[in-house]
């Protein structure tokens, strides 16, 4: 049977996963003007009324995400689990308040260091350094941060031409996933970069436990092709994933 059939049979035991950026919202230049896709706030509400979980897990963090999906049946984790909405209330990992000082000192440095048209986004708990609009400025923002990152005690992953860095033994998406994945028959996730590599190893881990999972690959001309080497699933962009989210209905 198709794992798509496999999981629309079991979809009241089963935990319905996504990313934010390039999956539920088109890439933009200006991070802060992603929206979501047409359906996709539509889709999630009516996921919710039949999945046991639904979910969002997101380099984002959560207080943007809230604004975009308000609607409380929604398990919203962002900066890779280091923010969690819990009960309406947006709720930190235990002891993460004491990176707050080295990331925003990190986010000084960084402003000074990177090239021009190179963006520093600070989100409180970590930062995401933007090379999007100078694609050729990568290797060189990938050192600085690496430098600046280790300074300050800090570590990088990457990302969507860009490079986040964050504190050191956080979690990562995979983490999350096999935690609101705990206890249902099924589960998904929906992805498109790097970042969302551990989510699909926590899949992997599942299967092995005797779920049924089904990992999905958003393509377009950014995608790592890791990702779409790992998908059960490969649909095309936002408008492809927001319709099979619907296709589980």
């Amino acid at each position: 049977m198709d794992p798509t059939d496999r999981l629309r049979e079991q979809l009241v035991t089963a935990a319905v996963l996504t990313d934010f950026d390039g999956t539920l919202s088109p890439i933009v230049d200006d991070p802060a003007e992603a929206v979501p896709g047409p359906g996709a706030v539509q889709v999630l509400g009516d996921l919710a009324e039949r999945a046991a979980v639904v979910g969002v897990v997101s380099g984002r963090p959560v207080d943007v995400l809230v604004r975009h999906l308000p609607d409380d049946r929604l398990h919203l984790s962002g900066l890779y689990g280091l923010e969690r909405r819990v009960q309406g209330a947006i709720v930190d990992m235990p002891e993460s308040h004491r990176w707050r000082a080295p990331v925003a000192a990190a986010a000084e440095d960084l402003r000074v260091a990177v090239p021009a048209g190179v963006t520093v986004e600070v989100k409180r708990l970590s930062l995401t350094v933007h090379y999007r609009q100078v694609p050729d400025a990568a290797g060189e923002v990938q050192a600085r941060a690496t430098e600046v990152a280790r300074r300050h005690g800090l570590t990088v992953r990457p990302a969507r031409r860009s490079v986040e860095v964050h504190p050191p033994e956080t979690p990562d998406k995979g983490v999350v996933v096999e935690e609101l994945a705990t206890g249902c028959d099924a589960a998904c996730f929906v992805g498109d970069d790097v970042g969302d590599i551990p989510a699909f190893d926590a899949l992997d881990r599942l299967a092995d436990k005797g779920l049924d999972v089904v990992k999905v690959g958003v393509l377009d001309e950014e995608t790592a092709p890791e990702v779409i080497a790992r998908a059960d699933v490969v649909v095309e962009g936002t408008a492809g994933a927001i319709a099979w989210l619907r296709s589980l209905l």
